[in-house]
């Protein structure tokens, strides 16, 4: 999953843009996805913590993670790669001059993270185009849906030149969607998004089916700790 090393005055000058001309913020489908979701609310998490699990055939994968947003720090449970187990904490404006370790443990919270709040994204990510295509065919199953095309730069993020493909609902969340590593030009994975969940203000999508019979992606364990507060708020 790419990250956008968007910096914080991009994001301010968005989020201002978008303040000056409230039509632009009806109109502009990256907000209308994100609201949905709860991003008016993201400035009241302190913490999040949650369990990313994939399950393919023999190949089982379950990582947990504590994020502090605030800090912006993160906390890793899970195997390391002789199969131990790690537990690991970095701060992620620190990554680069990190160890190997750190480096490869912040390319899994990224593509997790992604999971999690990728419509946050839309917005966060300001570098990544974003095109309504209109309605199209479903990827997994019968149906139609908005169709959204979402692509990276070339240059910059763990996997330059990505792109997601999100099939909306009249809901502005999203229904499916299909990924490509790296470009069009790659083999597509989809995925359902399916069980959205209140976790505090935020929602989230906990269950994620492949077009591959047997490919599951799902979360456990999702909580939000809000700030101000010392009580976590699981998913209902």
């Amino acid at each position: 999953m790419n990250l956008s090393y968007s910096s914080l005055a991009a994001a301010l000058a968005f989020f201002a843009a978008i303040v000056a001309n409230p039509a632009r913020a009806q109109d502009d489908i990256r907000v209308r996805i994100a609201n949905s979701y709860g991003l008016p609310a993201w400035s009241q998490v302190q913490q999040l913590r949650y369990t990313f699990n994939v399950d393919r055939g023999k190949d089982r994968i379950k990582r947990s993670w504590l994020w502090d947003v605030k800090n912006n720090s993160v906390t890793f449970e899970g195997a390391g790669k002789d199969g131990q187990p790690v537990k690991r904490s970095y701060v992620r404006s620190d990554v680069k001059a990190g160890s190997p370790e750190i480096v490869e443990t912040d390319r899994m919270f990224i593509n997790d993270e992604y999971w999690l709040v990728f419509p946050f994204h839309l917005v966060w990510d300001s570098s990544a185009k974003i095109e309504d295509k209109g309605n199209q065919a479903l990827p997994i199953g019968k149906g139609t849906a908005k169709h959204v095309m979402v692509t990276y730069p070339s240059s910059g993020g763990y996997t330059p030149g990505d792109m997601y493909e999100l099939f909306i609902g009249p809901d502005n969340r999203v229904l499916q969607w299909a990924y490509h590593r790296g470009g069009p030009e790659k083999p597509a994975t989809a995925f359902t998004w399916e069980d959205h969940q209140s976790v505090g203000p935020l929602t989230v999508s906990m269950n994620h089916h492949g077009a591959t019979p047997g490919f599951r992606i799902w979360f456990s364990g999702v909580a939000a700790k809000l700030a101000g507060s010392d009580k976590w708020i699981a998913t209902k």
